[in-house]
C-alpha cells in the first residue's frame, strides 16, 4: 500500500504568529508538510531559514522564508494544499483577498484559532491584546504589571514575539538588564517593548518557542501577564483578557484582523484616550461594544502625556519621532511626539521626507498616509543608522521623541532632544485595580 502523502503547507506570516502556529500545530505534526513560510509587514525578514534547531525532526533542513509577493508561483510551482494565514493588524477584507489568491491557485485557505495554538500555563495568566496596534496596550500593560507588583505578586511579563535576528540565538530570551538588549542585539521595536519593563525592576521573555518561554516563566512567577503585540490574540489561554480600543480609530474594532477576535473575546474592554478622542467617536466603540459584547467590563480610559522638557519645545521648530508599528501598519497618521509638539506651542513640524535616507525614503513610499511624522524604523543595524542619519540631516531645532524608548540610548543625536512618555489612567469607576484584586482573590481561592 502507498504511503500517504502529506498535506503540503505553507504559512503566511511575518515573523511571530507564523512561527508560533508552526510550533503548536505543525512542528511534529506527520499528516502535513510545511514547504515554506512567507514574509511581509518587516523589511529583511524573507530569505531566511527557519532553522532546524527549531524546526524538528521532521525538518532536517529547516524551513525557507519567502515573499508573500510570490503567493501563486510558490502554491503552483511547489504543489501547496493549503495556505495559512498567521499575521495580525490588517483589516478582513486584506485576509479575504489574500484568501481569493490561495483559492484562486487552487489552494484552501487556513486560519487557524485559539484551540489549536493556545497553550496552557501552570500559573495565572493576564492577556493585554488590542483591536488595532497603537491603541495603548504598552501602557496597559505596564500599568497591570505596576498594580500586582503594589499587591505583592512576582509578575513576569511575556511579549509577542520580534525576532528579527538570528533565530537560534532568539529560541528563549530573557530581559533583566540593558545588558541584556544589547546581548541579544535587539531592535528599535523590541527595546520599546523591553525597557519599560526593565525600568519597573522587572524581568520579560520573549523569543520564538512560546512553549519553553512559558515554562522558563513559570519558574519565577506568581502571575504570567501576556503582553500581546499589534492587534494579535493570546499564545496563551488567558484566565483574565484585557482588549485596548481606540475611539481615535472607531469601527476598527469590528474590522481589522485578529483585533476583532479580541474584542469579542474580552473580560474586560477599555475605551483608551478619551481625552483626546471625540464624543461621538467615543460612543461608536460603545455601540461596538454593546453590539458584540455587552457582557465585558468596560473601563473608560486616558493616556495623559508627560514631557521631559517642555520648556524645549515652545517656538522651536521641532522634529517629530514616533513609534514605527503604530504609524506604518497601525495607520496612524501621528502619535504622542505630535500632540506634545502641538500642546507645548512648537513654532513649526518641520517635514522629515526632504532629509530621509535608505529605507527610510522607502518607508514613505509605501506608507503613503505618512506626512510630517518620522516613523522610528529600526530593524537592524544598518536601519537604526539610516533613521540616525535622518534625524541629523534635518533642519531643526529639536527632536521629540514620542517613541517608548529613548533613541539616545542607540544612537548619536546632534540636536537637543524631548522625551514624551504616556500612562494609562482610567477614568471614573471601574477601576482596573479593583478587576485585578478580585482576579487575584478568585485565583487563590482556587488554589485552596
Amino acid at each position: 500500500m502507498a504511503e500517504k502523502r502529506r498535506k503540503r503547507v505553507v504559512i503566511l506570516g511575518a515573523a511571530g504568529r507564523d512561527f508560533h502556529n508552526f510550533n503548536t500545530f505543525f512542528r511534529d505534526n506527520p499528516e502535513y508538510e510545511v514547504v515554506a513560510f512567507t514574509a511581509t509587514q518587516i523589511p529583511d525578514i524573507e530569505g531566511r531559514i527557519y532553522p532546524p534547531e527549531l524546526a524538528g525532526e521532521l525538518y532536517p533542513n529547516g524551513i525557507p522564508i519567502w515573499s508573500e509577493d510570490d503567493l501563486e508561483k510558490i502554491i503552483k510551482e511547489h504543489d501547496i494544499d493549503i495556505v495559512v494565514f498567521a499575521y495580525s493588524d490588517v483589516s478582513h477584507e486584506h485576509v479575504m483577498h489574500l484568501a481569493s489568491r490561495a483559492h484562486s491557485a487552487g489552494a484552501d485557505f487556513w486560519l487557524l484559532g485559539p484551540k489549536s495554538t493556545m497553550l496552557k500555563s501552570s500559573k495565572p495568566v493576564i492577556a493585554v491584546t488590542a483591536v488595532r496596534t497603537g491603541c495603548g496596550k504598552s501602557q496597559t500593560s505596564r500599568k497591570v504589571a505596576q498594580l500586582l507588583q503594589e499587591m505583592g505578586y512576582k509578575v513576569v511579563a511575556i511579549r509577542h514575539p520580534m525576532p528579527y535576528g538570528d533565530l537560534r540565538k532568539q529560541i528563549v530570551q530573557r530581559f533583566a538588564s540593558y545588558e541584556d538588549l544589547d546581548r541579544y542585539e535587539c531592535t528599535i521595536e523590541e527595546r520599546e517593548e523591553y525597557e519599560p519593563y526593565i525600568d519597573r525592576g522587572m524581568v520579560v521573555y520573549a523569543g520564538v518557542d512560546y512553549e519553553k518561554i512559558l515554562r522558563e516563566a513559570e519558574k519565577e512567577a506568581d502571575i504570567i501577564l501576556w503582553d500581546g503585540g499589534n492587534n494579535d490574540f493570546p499564545f496563551y489561554e488567558p484566565d483574565l483578557w484585557i482588549v485596548v480600543t481606540d475611539p481615535h480609530r472607531p469601527g476598527h474594532e469590528l474590522k481589522y484582523h485578529p483585533g476583532e477576535t479580541n474584542f469579542r473575546a474580552a473580560d474586560v474592554i477599555i475605551i483608551n484616550k478619551i481625552d483626546t478622542a471625540n464624543r461621538d467617536d467615543i460612543q461608536k466603540v460603545r455601540e461596538s461594544i454593546e453590539k458584540v459584547n455587552p457582557n465585558a467590563i468596560v473601563i473608560d480610559g486616558a493616556s495623559p502625556l508627560y514631557v521631559d522638557k517642555p520648556e524645549l519645545i515652545k517656538g522651536k521648530r521641532v522634529l517629530v519621532v514616533e513609534d514605527g508599528p503604530t504609524l506604518t501598519h497601525g495607520g496612524m497618521k501621528y502619535g504622542a511626539g505630535y500632540i506634545a509638539a502641538k500642546k507645548y506651542g512648537a513654532a513649526e513640524i518641520v517635514d522629515p521626507r526632504p532629509y530621509a535616507v535608505g529605507s527610510i525614503v522607502d518607508t514613505y513610499k509605501k506608507y503613503s498616509h505618512l506626512d510630517v511624522i518620522l516613523p522610528a524604523m529600526g530593524y537592524g543595524a544598518k536601519q537604526i543608522k539610516e533613521l540616525e542619519e535622518t534625524i541629523n540631516r534635518a533642519d531643526a531645532d529639536v527632536v521629540i521623541m514620542g517613541t517608548p524608548i529613548d533613541l539616545r540610548r542607540v544612537m548619536k543625536l546632534n540636536k537637543p532632544a524631548v522625551r514624551v512618555r504616556y500612562e494609562l489612567e482610567e477614568i471614573g469607576e471601574p477601576k482596573l485595580k479593583d478587576i485585578l484584586k478580585d482576579f487575584v482573590e478568585k485565583c487563590e481561592k482556587l488554589k485552596k
